[in-house]
C-alpha cells in the first residue's frame, strides 16, 4: 500500500488502534512492524506529542491521540466517499452506521431501514437498536435518532418529527391499587421511572390552565421506554412513556390511558444527528433526507421538514 503522505500516516494509526498492535497492523497492511513503528514514531514527532503509550502487554492512546484518531478516521472516510462519488458518478454506496433506541428502533426506525435500502441497494446500513447514547464523533455511528432536546456540540441535526407522552397502567394494576383521578394521587401509586440522565425526576401536569411538576417514586428504574411499557402490561406501577410504544396496547385495551385531562400536550422531539459540512457522505445525506421526508408511524408523529441546524 502507499503509505506516503499524511494520509498514509493516518491510515496506518488507525490500522494500530484497530489491530490493537504494531505487529497486527503491519499484517493488516502488508509491511514490516518495524515500518510501522517508524511511521507512528514519524507521526508524532511531526506533530510534536505522544499519540501512543506503548509497553509490552497494550498500547494506550493519549488524550491527542484520541483526538488525532477521531480525526482521521473521519477525513479518511471522508477520501473514500470522494473516490467513490466520482468512480460511480455520485452513488451513494458504503457502509451506513445508524444507532436508534429499542423501542422506537424496533416501531419506525427498522421499516425506514427497509424501504430506504430498496431504493439505495449500494448502500448497506449497519443498524445498532440501543438506549445508550453513542458517540458520533468518536465515529461510533454515522447517524443516530435521538429523543429530547439536543445539547450543544459540532454536530449538525435535522429535526424528523415529534411523539407526546401519556401515563399508562393495566387494568390489573388499577383493579388493585385503585385509579388516580387527579395528579397528586399518584403520590400513592407506584410510579416507573426512566433512569437516565436526561430523564425529567417530575411528571408535568396541567391544573386549571396552569403547569405543575410533581416528583413521582417507584421501585422500578429501567432506560427502555419499551421495557417500562412491558412493566406496565405486567401490572408493575403505573408509567409515563412515549405514546408511539402504547398505542396498540391503547388500542386493544392491555393498558388504559390516565389523567388526560391534565395532560399538558408536551411534544419530545425527535432528531437525525449526525457529523454535517461540505465534505458529508452522499450515503449521510440521503439517508437523512430520507427520514425527514418519510418518518412516521401511525398518529403517534408528525412528520416534520426541518432546515440543517447545528446541534
Amino acid at each position: 500500500m502507499d503509505i506516503s503522505g499524511r494520509s498514509g500516516e493516518m491510515q496506518v494509526f488507525s490500522a494500530v488502534i484497530d489491530a490493537g498492535s504494531l505487529s497486527g497492523a503491519a499484517r493488516l497492511l502488508g509491511l514490516t512492524p518495524s515500518a510501522i513503528s517508524r511511521i507512528v514514531a514519524r507521526t508524532e514527532q511531526r506533530l510534536g506529542t505522544r499519540l501512543l503509550l506503548r509497553t509490552t502487554r497494550a498500547l494506550t492512546l493519549t488524550p491527542e491521540g484520541e483526538a488525532y484518531l477521531r480525526a482521521a478516521r473521519r477525513i479518511l472516510a471522508d477520501l473514500q466517499e470522494v473516490e467513490e462519488a466520482i468512480t460511480d458518478q455520485g452513488v451513494p454506496r458504503g457502509r451506513l452506521r445508524v444507532s436508534a433506541a429499542l423501542g422506537h428502533g424496533r416501531l419506525s426506525v427498522v421499516p425506514l431501514v427497509a424501504a430506504f435500502s430498496a431504493r439505495y441497494p449500494q448502500v448497506t446500513v449497519d443498524l445498532t437498536l440501543s438506549d445508550e447514547v453513542v458517540d458520533i464523533l468518536g465515529g461510533q455511528a454515522d447517524v443516530a435518532v435521538r429523543f429530547g432536546p439536543l445539547p450543544d456540540s459540532s454536530l449538525s441535526a435535522r429535526q424528523i418529527g415529534s411523539t407526546g407522552q401519556v401515563i399508562v397502567a393495566s387494568a390489573d394494576y388499577l383493579a388493585r391499587c385503585g385509579t388516580p383521578q387527579q395528579p397528586h394521587d399518584l403520590a400513592r401509586h407506584n410510579c416507573l421511572r426512566f433512569n437516565f440522565r436526561r430523564a425529567a425526576p417530575d411528571w408535568p401536569f396541567r391544573v386549571g390552565g396552569d403547569e405543575l411538576s410533581l416528583k413521582v417514586a417507584g421501585n422500578i428504574e429501567c432506560s427502555s421506554g419499551e421495557a417500562l411499557a412491558q412493566f406496565a402490561r405486567l401490572g408493575a406501577g403505573i408509567a409515563r412513556i412515549g405514546r408511539f410504544s402504547v398505542n396498540d396496547d391503547l388500542a386493544s385495551g392491555r393498558l388504559l390511558a390516565l389523567l388526560e385531562a391534565f395532560n399538558p400536550g408536551d411534544q419530545e422531539p425527535i432528531h437525525a444527528v449526525f457529523v454535517g459540512g461540505p465534505a458529508m457522505p452522499a450515503r449521510v445525506r440521503v439517508f437523512v433526507d430520507f427520514l425527514v421526508a418519510h418518518h412516521q408511524a401511525g398518529q403517534w408523529c408528525q412528520p416534520l421538514c426541518a432546515a440543517p441546524t447545528a446541534g
